[in-house]
């Protein structure tokens, strides 16, 4: 690892810990990032800051965003080794 942050992170892996606890009433999700939780607790506020510029989707993470946009690219990254 090129960052101690990164080892640390990547330790918590191996020991089940996940420090960042959704604050959510009823929620008992917790995650290893508070990048994760961010994300997570969106889908209970509603809250969808990623937009397509070329259609009204909207998303909660960056991810779901760069998924989608492959509709109007028609991209298509990953290919079967075999076809």
């Amino acid at each position: 690892f090129t960052e101690k942050w990164a080892l640390n992170n990547h330790m918590k892996l191996h020991t089940g810990q996940k420090p960042f606890k959704c604050t959510w009433p009823t929620c008992h999700y917790s995650f290893l990032t508070a990048s994760a939780m961010k994300d997570h607790f969106r889908t209970h506020t509603g809250e969808k800051p990623f937009k397509c510029d070329e259609c009204n989707f909207a998303s909660t993470t960056q991810s779901h965003l760069t998924r989608h946009k492959r509709v109007h690219t028609g991209e298509k990254p990953y290919r079967c080794p075999w076809c």
